[in-house]
């Protein structure tokens, strides 16, 4: 545990990743090493600002974080932020899946204090290590009075992301979290906070459960139906569709999504394009299986999210519903869910 004698309290909750990472001498490979404490200690401004406590939640690299796990870190979350005394909360997290933990915190966390996840590119054994900064960066985030009632935010590289637009662009470069079609929400520079618009509305889902029997499949050209049939038998109840363009899916696929929806799954689809709305215009005839058909088929259109983030959001919408139509609404944009 860390402290300070100043005031306001903030929680910080550790769950590895490179943040945390250092070099093994005599591997040579990079793994979680640092404890908390540690990383609270490399950053001695961190005293002028709050009163810090560290809670350790889980070590692992982030492709090891599963939906079970954030379920759980919400939980902890929403008990925390309500404890009057509490100002915000800070998680350092890996970034290979840190948007997909954010968001569900985002969806699942109704606090509206700020909860402001931290990220590096760079492990503790490299020169130029931005774990420190970022740290220091999250925390002036955190207790900025503006960063109030914004949900999940992520902050990185002098940028601060809502959780509901950032996804990860690029494997190494520390400018890899990028808000497509949106942007940052704001930037932190020479120490000061700013953000750039005000707070969007926020869609709140009523469930502390998810349903993390949800398969994610990617379709390509020549793609045809024979993970739908086998997702079925497996007992999935959710697909997530990746189509192409503006939310289409080749004719192929088309009878295994039939028989999903028949046998009773909630089947999601988005596009792998990272930028750019769903827009089901395509269909019938010599455009069987664009998105024009599928829908109509009874298919829930994601509007922006990419597929990782839709899978996350159905498993949430699974852990309150059953009922096809009311998902549906629930994927309807952001815009239509205003708290």
């Amino acid at each position: 545990m860390t402290t300070t004698n100043h005031h306001p309290h903030l929680r910080v909750f550790t769950t590895g990743g490179t943040i945390a990472s250092r070099r093994d001498a005599a591997t040579g490979a990079v793994a979680s090493a640092a404890s908390g404490e540690e990383l609270i200690g490399l950053v001695p401004e961190l005293a002028e600002l709050a009163t810090i406590r560290v809670e350790s939640f889980t070590a692992v690299n982030s492709w090891n974080m599963t939906p079970a796990l954030m379920c759980d870190l919400a939980a902890r979350l929403n008990q925390v932020l309500a404890q009057p005394e509490i100002a915000a909360a800070i998680v350092t997290h890996g970034t290979d899946t840190v948007e997909e933990t954010a968001f569900l915190i985002d969806l699942m966390v109704a606090s509206p204090k700020p909860m402001v996840f931290v990220v590096a590119m760079r492990n503790l054994s490299e020169a130029s290590a931005d774990g420190p900064r970022n740290l220091l960066d999250s925390a002036r985030v955190a207790l900025d009075p503006a960063a109030h009632g914004r949900g999940a935010l992520l902050v990185c590289n002098e940028s601060i992301h809502a959780a509901r637009y950032v996804t990860k662009m690029n494997t190494v470069n520390p400018a890899t979290f990028v808000s497509p079609d949106y942007g940052p929400v704001g930037g932190i520079g020479a120490g000061v906070v700013r953000f750039f618009h005000p707070p969007p509305p926020r869609q709140l889902f009523p469930t502390t459960t998810i349903d993390s029997e949800v398969l994610l499949i990617k379709v390509a050209a020549g793609a045809d139906d024979r993970e739908f049939h086998w997702a079925i038998d497996a007992g999935y109840r959710g697909i997530v569709i990746e189509g192409s363009g503006a939310g289409n899916s080749p004719a192929a696929v088309v009878p295994g999504i039939k028989a999903a929806i028949a046998a009773g799954l909630a089947v999601v689809l988005t596009s792998r394009c990272p930028f750019g709305f769903l827009a089901p215009v395509y269909g019938s005839g010599g455009a069987a299986g664009g998105g024009w058909d599928l829908q109509r088929l009874g298919v829930v259109f994601a509007d922006h999210l990419p597929a990782q983030k839709a899978r996350i959001k159905l498993m949430v919408a699974l852990g309150l519903t059953r009922n096809i139509e009311e998902i549906r609404t629930l994927f309807a944009p952001p815009e239509r869910h205003c708290r």
